[in-house]
């Protein structure tokens, strides 16, 4: 277990295991000699530098978390995270937003939307590749995974709202996302009725959500009302709109 220091205090990781991601891995064969025991990566959560950003924190209902994943291979699949939607936020159809950031090393991010509360037809899947310092805002609906295919430990932040919990289960019951990635490409999940073509876009380094690729997204917590769009997103559709709508 890996131990790290932030805010003047040390921080104890949730750790994910092998064995607790075997219904989303792509390479079985390799899955049936592997150690469900083997660390893959590393969760620091609801973190704070200090006493006044905790209750930033707090008062606007928001998390934010690190997450840690070395580089490894499951087989002919690269390392991921589990994958998982998120509830709609109540009285309104939209899920939570979630906002990530690179601190260091590359990600791919895989989004994908269903086309109902059944999971089995996708009708959209994004892919963003990103580096250190990029942002990407996850809009609502969309499930979501992070993939390292890099020789390089990722490092990643994350802020979202604090007043749910996220759903793993449909992910796991599709046996992951809608494409894996391995080292032959993306590789589409049949266990999907119906999946589309990906389509790849950029970074969502944008001034429409506050974001920049030279600022921290830490550091909008002395600016915290600039977030709103995390916890209301029904007041931001024009946003999400046009967040990845130039995507070929």
């Amino acid at each position: 277990m890996r131990t790290m220091e932030f805010g003047g205090r040390l921080v104890e990781p949730d750790v994910r295991l092998l064995g607790d991601m075997e219904s989303v891995i792509y390479d079985r064969k390799w899955l049936e000699q592997a150690d469900p025991s083997m660390e893959l990566y590393y969760m620091y959560r609801d973190l704070a530098l200090s006493r006044r950003d905790r209750d930033t924190l707090l008062e606007h209902g928001l998390r934010y978390d690190i997450t840690v994943i070395p580089p490894m291979r499951l087989g002919c699949e690269y390392v991921k995270t589990a994958g998982h939607y998120h509830p709609p936020v109540p009285g309104t159809t939209l899920s939570y937003p979630e906002l990530y950031e690179v601190l260091s090393g590359e990600a791919v991010y895989l989004l994908q939307r269903p086309k109902d509360s059944h999971y089995d037809v996708v009708e959209d899947v994004i892919v963003v590749e990103a580096g250190a310092g990029d942002k990407v805002l996850i809009p609502p609906n969309y499930g979501h995974i992070t993939i390292n295919r890099s020789r390089k430990t990722l490092r990643m932040a994350n802020l979202v709202s604090r007043d749910f919990s996220s759903n793993y289960e449909p992910i796991r019951e599709h046996h992951g996302g809608a494409y894996y990635l391995t080292e032959r490409g993306f590789v589409r999940n049949e266990s999907y009725t119906r999946v589309p073509p990906i389509r790849h876009c950029p970074p969502t380094n944008t001034s429409l959500a506050h974001l920049s690729k030279q600022r921290e997204i830490y550091a909008l917590l002395r600016t915290p009302e600039v977030l709103g769009y995390l916890t209301r997103p029904q007041e931001y559709t024009e946003l999400f709109e046009r967040l990845f709508s130039g995507c070929p």
